[in-house]
């Protein structure tokens, strides 16, 4: 080591010690980086901790390799040591390899793909961090072989039970899509269906992914649109800023100009005393310009985000008013852009930059904050400029005089950019108004004699333009400023009294002194820039023209300077100046009209913001901040001049009406002659009727389980249901499904709840009837005796075949199955849809409707009874269907009975019954309410509107009515109970076996709590029952073990589902 060296020697490496008390190794000369001596065994010991079997090496050596890259030094030498942990049974050291794995799939592509089934595994793994970092680094690997497995994976992605998850998959879009731009048309159907999602994480990456691979798609957008509105406020602000672009882009191809014709109409702008003849003509002018509901719904919604603590959304939703709000609305955003001028110098420019452009045409918003514009010292070049802009764009007559006054204090400022634009600013404000032109002008010509030469330079360029723009005789101010020529070294200043020499130079006093001025710059005519030499050559031409006498031999002088010019421009513009001045005989009829050629009148210059033509890019881009398109930059649209359909964006379709007759009193299910029809099935379903029984404990049930969850119940369904004792009427339907029809049925596409998880499901009528028999067997041994008020079955119909039928779409299991041993090309082709999983009729339903309000609590003599029918809705499967019994005690008939003001949680939603125009005095009307509750007991509150009267109804399911029953084989069964462990799985002990009685008791006693199937089973003392949610589909296993340690066991994949329903079912038991 040479001496003085105070460097450390170790392995024949130098190091020295940082100022963090790590040690760093010098780099070699020439090594890549820069960062690491270029050694092969450099990192032989994170390789040997990786190789280690135990998890705490593991774990250190990529907590320093993870580290390692957050710094920007090279570790992809670590690859193969590394990707061979991805199986690793440590959840955090898995963690951190595929955080490596991201950052280095691209640039190690052949050794990724060797484990790519290893990939393909963890997108089943019971980690949501692992499902998701084992998509994404799929995704990084960008190699056209693996399109098949990467589009798989994304489609089942899409249907993960975890947002982050589906998250990650839409963030996957756009890589794929670059990769295989032929994948486009399958990607834009999982855009659709993760735009339909409900989940405020995931819309934003949906939203971004729609407008990286189809932002031409609008199509998309139209029934989404609303709900983006609506869930705009949770949305993460990176997802805001998107949505918010994206809408801002969306509203100008749906609506029309709200400001058309420099005009917007609003209710403060009509007079408290408005002329009756011009009343209706005014009024149609507003109506035609009235904002569009979904218009003002954009607006309203976006409105709160200009209180968020990021700069972007503010910025994103002021853009929005300035392109699409009414111009009396667009001032609502003054303040938050002026709280955003506190933050940080990146952030000022930005904003700055679009207060100017905005300031251009309107400058009211912005004239009240004028003081929040005046240049600090701490302020840096660029924000200082633009504050002049903006202070410049605001100048009218009221404040001219307060901010020249702060324009003198700028000019003795020691940055000289802002001297320089402040003179021009004065010129600025000179010529746009025209009371203070004499005193700018005059305070101009004061600072010619300034030392500073900067600011008499740009004084005599603005002069120049001031003087175009004034009429008269200026030779006084002229001949000042031709004394100055040759103190001013600046050329454009030079340039400029040049010019006005020569347009003046017939003046009386300007003309003696004119050609004294073209001697003196005739004199350094070599040494002159270009643009000076221009002028010199266009003053000589000028006065040749006036003033030959004098000036003729000069004018040639310089004209022969010019000809041997280096500069074209120089020499191309006095070849043309000569034949014009000095012409021959063939060219003399030119010449003639030289006078007037050179000394004719110039128009005025426009002297306007830089800002101006800033309109053709949206407001914040960047192409907005540079004034230039740059890549990937999209035009924002103009408005049309007729507003598309706007029905595109109702969710809901009308269809059909089907009308029902009224039923009397409370009967159901009976011909209008009171007589059962004999049908084919008439004889076994009268033996499988049920008797009589209570209805109290499940109605109990629904309100305690609804108290665990929300802590409140509602006190009149409580209080109706706790009088309820032995009168319930039930039936046992194995092999039918009777549904009550409302008086309007308006199917539409089923709503998609894409933030659980989704079983594909298949429809057949002849595995429901065998499945359901076989449950059936067991709860109806023994003949009961038949309610007269109960239907005799029926033949299905086709009506019943399709209520029968799962409407919603089918779609992949949560995790994508890893396959080894087939080709990659059929991989994409590989079916996950398990189809021994199968809708089936409810086995038991309650006829007797509850009591919800009564007749005297209506205050109109209405009496509203409700009952579940645990029937399919025709609206959307995911729907409880509630059958509605309206009755007129009173003695005048109700009108206009309705459903409003519905007061729907997030994620619910409700399909009410069309509005009846009449019910008459005694009479009774049967209607159904399809409400998808979400998978939860959330209370649903709304008013049923009869005769303009409100009636407050409150509507809280118990755990057991937001379930279908499902089929399936007991191998099914229990495999999918093998996979509902841990969290997912809730167990009670028995006590009371002896008092429940039999198994056809016990399983009664079930039915009526939960709406679920019976799963054969070959274990004499294990009674199985399965069903879904309505809205996720999740799977709801129940096992009720008879034996010697009876145990009831509820596995669900919504954990809070499980736990509720096995409260309900202990309560069921117990009574």
């Amino acid at each position: 080591m040479a001496s003085g060296n105070l460097g450390l020697t170790y392995g024949g490496q130098e190091k020295t010690p940082s100022l963090s008390g790590e040690t760093e190794f010098a780099a070699e000369a020439g090594a890549p980086g820069g960062l690491f001596h270029a050694d092969y065994k450099r990192h032989d010991d994170l390789k040997q901790m990786l190789d280690s079997s135990k998890d705490s090496l593991k774990l250190e050596a990529m907590k320093r390799i993870i580290g390692m890259v957050a710094k920007g030094r090279d570790a992809s030498d670590l690859f193969p040591a590394v990707v061979k942990n991805v199986v690793s049974k440590n959840i955090e050291v898995k963690k951190l390899v595929y955080v490596y794995l991201v950052r280095y799939a691209e640039e190690q592509q052949d050794l990724a793909l060797l484990s790519i089934s290893t990939f393909q595994r963890a997108l089943k793994d019971p980690n949501q961090l692992i499902r998701a970092s084992a998509l994404r680094v799929l995704s990084s690997i960008r190699v056209p072989v693996i399109v098949p497995i990467m589009m798989l994976a994304i489609r089942d992605s899409v249907s993960d039970m975890s947002p982050y998850v589906r998250k990650t998959a839409a963030h996957a879009i756009p890589k794929l899509y670059d990769l295989d731009p032929e994948q486009k048309d399958e990607l834009v159907m999982v855009i659709e269906r993760l735009l339909s999602d409900q989940t405020t994480l995931v819309v934003g990456s949906a939203v971004m992914a729609f407008e990286q691979v189809c932002p031409e798609r609008t199509d998309l957008i139209h029934k989404n649109f609303r709900k983006l509105c609506a869930v705009l406020v949770d949305v993460e602000e990176w997802g805001q800023v998107i949505i918010i672009g994206m809408l801002t882009r969306y509203a100008r191809t749906q609506f029309t100009d709200p400001n058309i014709n420099g005009t917007s109409y609003s209710q403060k702008d009509k007079p408290f005393y408005e002329d009756s003849e011009e009343d209706d003509e005014k009024s149609k002018q507003r109506e035609s310009l009235a904002l569009d509901p979904d218009h003002r719904l954009l607006l309203r919604n976006t409105k709160p985000l200009l209180q968020s603590r990021n700069s972007s959304v503010v910025m994103a939703v002021a853009q929005l008013y300035h392109h699409l709000a009414p111009k009396e609305d667009v001032a609502v955003v003054t303040r938050a852009l002026i709280r955003l001028l506190r933050s940080h110098r990146e952030v000022q420019t930005v904003v700055l930059n679009s207060i100017a452009s905005m300031s251009v045409n309107r400058k009211d918003m912005f004239e009240p904050f004028l003081k929040n514009f005046f240049v600090r010292n701490t302020d840096a070049t660029q924000i200082k400029l633009l504050k002049l802009e903006i202070l410049t764009n605001l100048a009218n007559e009221s404040n001219i005089t307060f901010i020249l006054r702060e324009f003198q204090t700028y000019i003795s400022s020691q940055d000289r950019d802002l001297v320089a634009a402040t003179i021009q600013a004065i010129g600025r404000c000179a010529a746009g108004i025209k009371e203070v032109t004499d005193t700018c002008l005059s305070g101009l010509i004061a600072l010619l004699s300034n030392s500073d030469e900067l600011v008499v330079a740009e004084s005599v360029v603005v002069i120049k333009k001031l003087l175009q723009t004034q009429q008269g005789s200026h030779g006084d101010i002229v001949g000042q400023m031709a004394r100055l020529v040759n103190r001013i070294t600046v050329p454009q200043a030079r340039a400029a009294i040049l010019w006005l020499v020569g347009e003046h130079c017939e003046k009386k006093r300007v003309s003696k002194m004119a050609p004294d001025v073209l001697r003196f710059m005739a004199r350094s005519f070599a040494n002159e820039q270009d643009v000076v030499k221009l002028q010199i050559l266009n003053l000589a031409a000028k006065l040749c023209l006036s003033n030959p006498k004098q000036t003729k031999v000069l004018c040639q002088y310089v004209f022969s300077l010019a000809k041997y010019d280096q500069n074209y421009d120089i020499r191309d513009r006095v070849r043309f100046l000569r034949h014009l001045i000095f012409p021959s005989t063939e060219q003399a009829v030119l010449a003639k009209y030289a006078k007037k050629i050179f000394l004719a009148s110039k128009p005025p210059p426009v002297i306007e913001s830089v800002f101006k033509d800033r309109d053709e890019f949206q407001l914040g881009s960047l192409s907005h901040y540079l004034n230039s398109r740059v890549v990937g930059y999209m035009d924002l649209p103009s408005f049309p001049a007729v507003a598309p359909d706007s029905s595109v964006r109702d969710v809901e379709s009308p269809r059909p009406t089907i009308p029902i007759t009224s039923v009397p009193g409370n009967s159901t299910g009976t011909s209008s002659k009171g007589k059962k029809k004999e049908t084919f099935y008439s004889e076994s379903s009268s033996e499988d009727e049920e008797r009589n029984e209570d209805s109290g404990s499940s109605d109990s049930k629904s309100d305690s389980s609804s108290e665990t969850e929300s802590g409140s119940a509602d006190s009149d369904s409580d209080a109706s249901a706790s009088d309820e004792d032995d009168d319930d009427d039930s039936i046992n339907i194995s092999q039918q499904n009777i549904v009550r029809l409302s008086p309007s049925l308006s199917p539409s596409p089923p709503t998609h709840r894409l933030t659980r998880s989704l079983v594909i499901q298949s429809s057949s009528e002849s595995q429901y009837s065998s499945n359901s028999s076989d449950s059936d067997s067991s709860i109806s041994d023994t003949p009961e005796k038949a309610s007269p008020r109960m239907p005799l079955a029926v033949p299905k119909s086709n009506l019943d075949l399709l209520l029968d039928l799962d409407v919603s779409d089918s779609v992949t299991t949560p995790v994508m199955a890893s396959i080894p041993g087939i080709p990659l090309a059929s991989l994409a082709n590989t079916s996950n849809s398990d189809s021994s999983i199968q809708p089936a009729s409810a086995v038991y339903i309650s006829t007797r409707p509850m009591e919800l309000v009564s007749s005297v609590s209506s205050g109109c003599s209405l009496q509203i009874l409700y009952r579940y029918t645990r029937s399919v809705n025709l609206y959307s499967a995911s729907m409880v269907t509630i059958e509605l019994t309206l009755i007129n005690t009173g003695n005048e008939d109700l009108a206009e009975i309705k459903i409003a003001n519905k007061n729907l949680p997030v994620g619910i939603s409700m399909h009410e019954f069309t509005t009846l125009s009449s019910l008459p005095a005694g009479a009774t009307r049967l209607v159904t309410l399809g409400i998808d509750f979400g998978d939860s007991t959330q209370t649903v509150s709304c008013d049923l509107v009869a005769s303009g009267r409100p009636i407050r109804v409150n509507f809280r399911p118990s755990v057991g009515e937001l379930i279908r029953p499902v089929t399936c084989t007991e191998g099914v069964f229990i495999n999918e109970q093998g996979k509902l462990k841990g969290m997912n799985e809730h167990s009670f002990p028995i006590t009371n076996l002896s008092e429940l009685g039999d198994v056809k008791n016990i399983s009664t006693k079930l039915f009526r709590a939960a709406n679920m199937a019976s799963i054969n089973s070959s274990e004499q003392n294990t009674l199985r029952f399965a069903g879904q949610t309505l809205s996720s589909k999740s799977l709801v296993l129940v096992t009720i073990l008879i034996g010697t340690n009876p145990k009831l066991t509820v596995c669900c994949e919504k954990m809070i589902i499980g736990s509720m329903l096995l409260a309900e079912l202990k309560e069921a038991l117990k009574n």
